[in-house]
C-alpha cells in the first residue's frame, strides 16, 4: 500500500474515534430529580439533536449524577412520551446496581450510570421525547431527564 494510502487511512480513522471520544453532553429537561442531581447526559451516537434513532440499532446512554440520599438498590424505567402518553420502553438491564453503580448508593457521592436504549425495527418512525428515570429505594427519583428524539429506517 503506497505510503500516502496509508497516511490518508490513519487521518480518518483517527478522526473517527476522536469524533467518538468527544461525546458533546446533551441538552436534557430534568423532569424531577428529586434524590439526585444530574451532572450530564450523554447518547451515544447523537451528534446531533434531536437524536436520530435508527431501527434496529442500540444506543449507549451515561448518566454523571450525584446522590442526595442513601439507597440500597436503583430501577430504571424508560417511557417514549407520545401527545403526553408515557409508554413504556423496554430496556435490557433496568437494575441501576449492574449499570455501572456502586450499590449501596450512598450520600453525597457521584455515579456514572450505563445502559443500552435498543430501538427496535417494529416501532414506528415518529418524533417523540424519551423520559428515563432512576427510583431509588424509597420510590422516588435518583434522576429524571428528557430528550426530544426521531426514529427512522
Amino acid at each position: 500500500m503506497p505510503a500516502g494510502t496509508m497516511l490518508a487511512l490513519t487521518v480518518a480513522l483517527l478522526l473517527a474515534l476522536g469524533s467518538v471520544a468527544r461525546a458533546e453532553p446533551l441538552r436534557f429537561v430534568d423532569c424531577g430529580s428529586k434524590d439526585g442531581s444530574i451532572t450530564e447526559v450523554n447518547v451515544s451516537p447523537c451528534p446531533t439533536q434531536p437524536c436520530q434513532l435508527q431501527k434496529g440499532m442500540s444506543y449507549s446512554v451515561n448518566v454523571t449524577f450525584s446522590s442526595k440520599i442513601e439507597s440500597q438498590g436503583s430501577t430504571a424505567k424508560v417511557y417514549g412520551e407520545m401527545l403526553h402518553v408515557d409508554v413504556p420502553f423496554p430496556i435490557p438491564e433496568p437494575d441501576g446496581c449492574k449499570c455501572g453503580i456502586q450499590c449501596p448508593i450512598e450520600k453525597g457521592h457521584s455515579y456514572s450510570y450505563l445502559n443500552k436504549l435498543p430501538v427496535k425495527s417494529e416501532y414506528p418512525s415518529i418524533k417523540l421525547i424519551v423520559k428515563w428515570e432512576l427510583i431509588d429505594d424509597q420510590n422516588e427519583m435518583l434522576f429524571c431527564w428528557k430528550i426530544p428524539v426521531q426514529i427512522t429506517s
